[in-house]
């Protein structure tokens, strides 16, 4: 399997952090509504119980209280009908000490055993003393029970059951104030933790709709690039194709000027000149493509036009000095330096340096160009003791250099001495 493209790996990364976000956050809410209810129900819950609590502290108290009225009632009155408070009292306070009991056992606070403990104890001290009286009161001891009555015993028992029921109260109340208090901070805090919560999963939305737009943008964009990329292997199989017929044109059009020369012998040199001036222009076509007449984007290298325009006239007698820095030349550019070149090597084979005139050995060619500043300057000079200033006629080839100076917004000057001959073409470097 390929790897991934790294910008698929970014925003599949990008993609998985924004759904981690969002899990988090998710989560994040759940857990703080959990917090929130679980704790809302321990204060319910909380709450529950100490009201429990609470009756059976005071039906406790009530029982004491009835137990005693009714043992008061039964002494001062030997009414037995007081012994109903009494006897109401005796049956009340097991069943809310079992309560008591019970729900103290629902708690983990320390203290609550320790004071059930001391409420149990109390209340039994106090019921058992009670009984005794009553005991003695039924079996007519009215002093003894009199004298059990007057002391402070009753009253410290009393005294003692109140204070641990109270204590147990207070416990319990402190206790339902926490619950309430943790409550209370819960919901205090839901609020503002909730809107954070929403407001980081909003960016983390918008995070993700950006990432969305980018994703979409990406693929516009990989769809666009794969639409070039066919467009560009059309232009290249297009411009192949008008290469191969462009030199199809250029063979056409020398086979005509050929044909037209045909069986007029005084035509062959118009015939020749013109057939030459058209091979440089195929040559000068040639070198901006690639090799094997591929398109090769329209630019060409100075050099190879040179050699190129060259060699059907080079041989071990035409000797020619070669050389420069690295020159791209344009399409525009290419087509009149070629020409203006073929127009120099033909003059320098019928009048100049290469010409065979009988005169002596031929002389040489340099051929140098260079970057002088933001232009190129290419210099063609011949060497030879037969090469003589021009009585100022202009021909054909002197127009052409004009023009092609012009075509390529440069200028091309021509300096003549005895012996010598120097062209000296400049030209706006491409761009």
């Amino acid at each position: 399997m390929p790897p991934r493209p790294p910008g698929k790996r970014r925003r599949l990364l990008s993609a998985l952090l924004v759904l981690g976000a969002m899990a988090l956050g998710i989560l994040f809410s759940v857990l703080l509504v959990w917090s929130t209810i679980s704790k809302e129900r321990a204060e319910r819950l909380q709450t529950a119980r100490y009201a429990e609590v609470v009756s059976a502290l005071r039906d406790i108290n009530r029982a004491a209280l009835n137990a005693e009225t009714g043992q008061r009632g039964y002494f001062i009155t030997l009414d037995r009908r007081y012994l109903a408070s009494y006897q109401f009292g005796r049956d009340l306070y097991p069943r809310a000490l079992g309560r008591l009991q019970g729900l103290s056992q629902a708690s983990d606070d320390a203290r609550i055993a320790r004071l059930v403990a001391e409420v149990e104890q109390a209340g039994d001290t106090k019921l058992e003393e009670l009984s005794r009286t009553v005991e003695l009161i039924e079996a007519g001891q009215i002093a003894d029970a009199q004298q059990r009555i007057l002391s402070n015993d009753g009253r410290l028992y009393m005294e003692r059951l109140g204070d641990a029921l109270s204590r147990l109260e207070a416990v319990e109340r402190s206790l339902q104030d926490r619950a309430s208090d943790q409550a209370f901070s819960a919901e205090r805090q839901v609020l503002p933790l909730l809107v954070l919560t929403l407001a980081l999963m909003a960016a983390v939305l918008g995070f993700g709709f950006v990432l969305a737009v980018r994703a979409a943008r990406a693929e516009v964009a990989a769809g666009r690039a794969a639409e070039l990329e066919e467009a560009r292997d059309r232009a290249d199989l297009l411009a192949r194709e008008l290469n191969h017929r462009v030199k199809n044109l250029f063979a056409v059009i020398l086979a005509i000027v050929r044909m037209s020369g045909r069986g007029k012998p005084e035509a062959a040199p118009v015939v020749d000149n013109i057939a030459a001036r058209i091979h440089a222009l195929l040559e000068a076509h040639n070198v901006t493509q690639g090799p094997d007449g591929e398109a090769g984007g329209g630019e060409g290298d100075m050099g190879v036009l040179v050699e190129k325009v060259l060699a059907p006239y080079r041989s071990d007698g035409n000797e020619a000095d070669i050389g420069g820095d690295p020159v791209t030349l344009s399409a525009s550019q290419a087509t009149p330096i070629g020409l203006v070149l073929h127009e120099l090597a033909t003059n320098a084979v019928k009048y100049g340096a290469w010409a065979s005139d009988g005169e002596g050995d031929k002389g040489t060619i340099a051929i140098h160009w260079q970057h002088e500043g933001s232009d190129v300057v290419l210099r063609w000079t011949e060497i030879r003791p037969s090469i003589r200033v021009p009585d100022g006629h202009e021909g054909f080839g002197s127009m052409l250099m004009r023009s092609a100076a012009r075509q390529l917004g440069g200028e091309i000057d021509r300096n003549f001495t005895e012996g010598r001959m120097v062209v000296e073409m400049r030209i706006p470097q491409a761009g």
